[in-house]
C-alpha cells in the first residue's frame, strides 16, 4: 500500500495538531520541540517521553502543559524529579508505557524518536490506533517491516530520517512502478577514505565527530561504520518498495542533497537542503502543508560544489552486512540490528575496537537460523537471543 496520500483532507486537516513526542530529550526530539516552538499557533505538544532523563522531562511537561509522560527506564520511579511530580501529570514507567502514549484519544500525530528496537512497540501501536507516525526510528521498520508496513494507512506513515523524507518528496507524484532505483546519500563519516590499517586503533571519541550532522551517541557511531546507512536501506526498502540491490549507496561529502529518486526514463530528482533535521521533522508535522522554513536554507553561492563518490563497503562492511541480512529477510534484519546494538555499545564503552563492530555483527548473523517473520513477540526473543550471542563474542574479543 502506497503511503503517498495526503495526511489531511484539506477540509479534515486540525487547526492545532496535538502531537506526541517520543524520546524528546534526545538529538531529533529536542529539534522537534524547536519546531514546535516555533510553530506555537500550529502544534500543541500533548505526550512526552524519555528513556532515563527525569528531570528534563518533567521541565518540558511544565514548560508546554503537557499531561501525559512516560520514563522508558523502570528505575526512574525513585528520582527526586518524579516525587516532586505535579499531582495533574499522569506519569507511566516502562517500554509500555511509552508505547501508551501512542494510543492516547488527544494525540494525533506520534513522533517516534526513541533509539533503537524500543521503537517497534510505539509505531506499532501508532498505527493499529489510526495515527499519523512521525517515524524517526530506523529499527522499527529494520527488524519488524513486514509487520509494520500492513497497518500503514495511505497519508498514516510520513519518514523522518533526513534521506527518506528525501525520497518521500522526490516520489511525491510518481508512481511506484516508474522508480528504476534510489539513490541513498551519505557523509561517509568521520572516516571517509581511511582503510582498514588506518581504523585499527580509532577511537570512540574520534568516531563521535561526524563532520556534518548533530546525532546521538548511537547514531554517530553507526554513521561512521556506515551501518546507519545499511540500516536506511533496510527501510528504504519497506517505505518505498524497492528491492535491496535497486537502493545504491552514494558519498555526498556536503551532505546538501540527501538523497535522488531515478525513474525509469533517466530522470533524476533531488532533494536538497541544509545539514539540520528540523526541515525534515517540520515537513511531517505539516505535510502536506510546507510552513516556513525552520532554518536558514543552503545558500548555493557559497556551497560553489557538490562531490560523490562510491561508498567503501569492503573497508567499512557493515554497509554489507545490513544488504546481505536485508535479502536474507525474514528475521535476519533483527538479529543484525540487535548485534549492532550491542557491539556499538561495547565500543562506546571501550570493551572492542571499531573494526570488532562488523566481525561481532557477521559472527552473530552466521550463527542465529532465520526464521519466518510472524510476530512483536517473536521479534522481541530473536532480539533477545542475538544480543546474548553478540556479548559472548564481545566477551571473546575483550
Amino acid at each position: 500500500m502506497s503511503i503517498f496520500e495526503a495526511t489531511w483532507p484539506e477540509a479534515n486537516r486540525p487547526e492545532v495538531l496535538r502531537v506526541a513526542i517520543l524520546g524528546a530529550t534526545g538529538s531529533v526530539g529536542t529539534q522537534a520541540l524547536d519546531v514546535c516552538r516555533k510553530h506555537a499557533h500550529k502544534l500543541q505538544v500533548v505526550a512526552l517521553s524519555a528513556d532515563t532523563s527525569a528531570a528534563k522531562l518533567i521541565a518540558l511537561a511544565h514548560e508546554f502543559g503537557v499531561k501525559h509522560l512516560a520514563l522508558a527506564d523502570e528505575h526512574q520511579r525513585m528520582s527526586a524529579a518524579v516525587n516532586q511530580l505535579d499531582s495533574d501529570i499522569q506519569l507511566g514507567f516502562g517500554n509500555q508505557a511509552v508505547a501508551d502514549l501512542a494510543a492516547l484519544d488527544e494525540v494525533d500525530l506520534v513522533l517516534v524518536s526513541v533509539v533503537g528496537a524500543a521503537g517497534i512497540l510505539p509505531s506499532y501501536t501508532a498505527l493499529l490506533n489510526n495515527k499519523v507516525l512521525a517515524l524517526a526510528n530506523k529499527e522499527a521498520l529494520v527488524c519488524a517491516g513486514e509487520l509494520l508496513m500492513p497497518l500503514a494507512k495511505p497519508g498514516k506513515l510520513i519518514p523522518v530520517d533526513s534521506e527518506h523524507s528525501a525520497i518521500f518528496q522526490c516520489m511525491m507524484g510518481t508512481h511506484l512502478q516508474y522508480v528504476n532505483r534510489i539513490w541513498l546519500t551519505c557523509s561517509g563519516g568521520p572516516f571517509y577514505g581511511k582503510g582498514v590499517d588506518d581504523l585499527r586503533n580509532v577511537t570512540a571519541a574520534q568516531a563521535l565527530k561526524h563532520p556534518n550532522w548533530s546525532m546521538g551517541p548511537k547514531i554517530t557511531i553507526d554513521s561512521a561504520t556506515l551501518m546507519n546507512k545499511g540500516l536506511e536501506v533496510l527501510e528504504a526498502h519497506h517505505l518505498f518498495e524497492v528491492a535491496i540491490d535497486d537502493i545504491q549507496v552514494l558519498i555526498q561529502r556536503q551532505s546538501c542533497i540527501h538523497s535522488m529518486v531515478e525513474t525509469t526514463d533517466g530522470s533524476v530528482m533531488a532533494q536538497l537542503g541544509p545539514s539540520d533535521m528540523r526541515g525534515p521533522i517540520q515537513l511531517a508535522f505539516s505535510y502536506p502543508e510546507r510552513w516556513e522554513a525552520p532554518v536558514k536554507p543552503v545558500n548555493f553561492f557559497e556551497l560553489g560544489s557538490l562531490d560523490f563518490a562510491p561508498a567503501d563497503d569492503k573497508t567499512f562492511s557493515c554497509l554489507e552486512l545490513a544488504r546481505e541480512a536485508g535479502r536474507i529477510g525474514k528475521t535476519m534484519p533483527c538479529v543484525l540490528n540487535a548485534a549492532n546494538e550491542v557491539a556499538n555499545l561495547a565500543f562506546r564503552q571501550q570493551k572492542i575496537s571499531f573494526l570488532d563492530i562488523a566481525r561481532i555483527v557477521e559472527k552473530v548473523m552466521e550463527h542465529t537460523a532465520t526464521q519466518e517473520l510472524d510476530s512483536l513477540d517473536q521479534i522481541a526473543e530473536v532480539d533477545g537471543c542475538a544480543r546474548s550471542l553478540a556479548q559472548h563474542y564481545i566477551y571473546e574479543v575483550s
